[in-house]
């Protein structure tokens, strides 16, 4: 999947809970917010930044989930982030390790 798929799917399945994600969307769904925030913050545009981080809160947090399902756990981790340093470790462990490739219950 590349950028710009990554990022309609991300507004698109923004409450899709029920499936899986790629590590490739997960990248490319973290690069666009992380770009995004640096436009934002060069622009010194300090009311549109927690405007934007609300609109974005939902999609990623339903990214991280189906990121979840993907590598065969329950979304119920994504309450991991949480919790301080946890939440480091599990988005690194979320972010690198492949997909599960046997079927699952979230597909």
């Amino acid at each position: 999947m590349g950028f710009v798929d990554a990022v309609k799917s991300g507004f698109v399945r923004f409450l899709d809970i029920h499936t899986r994600s790629s590590r490739s969307e997960f990248w490319w769904w973290y690069l666009f917010t992380f770009l995004v925030s640096v436009v934002l913050g060069a622009l010194t545009l300090g009311g549109l930044s927690p405007l934007l981080s609300l609109i974005l809160v939902v999609p990623t947090w339903t990214l991280f989930v189906r990121r979840l399902h993907d590598i065969g756990h329950s979304g119920w981790w994504v309450l991991l982030l949480l919790v301080p340093v946890v939440n480091f470790i599990l988005w690194v462990y979320a972010a690198f390790k492949p997909s599960d490739p046997l079927e699952n219950p979230w597909g």
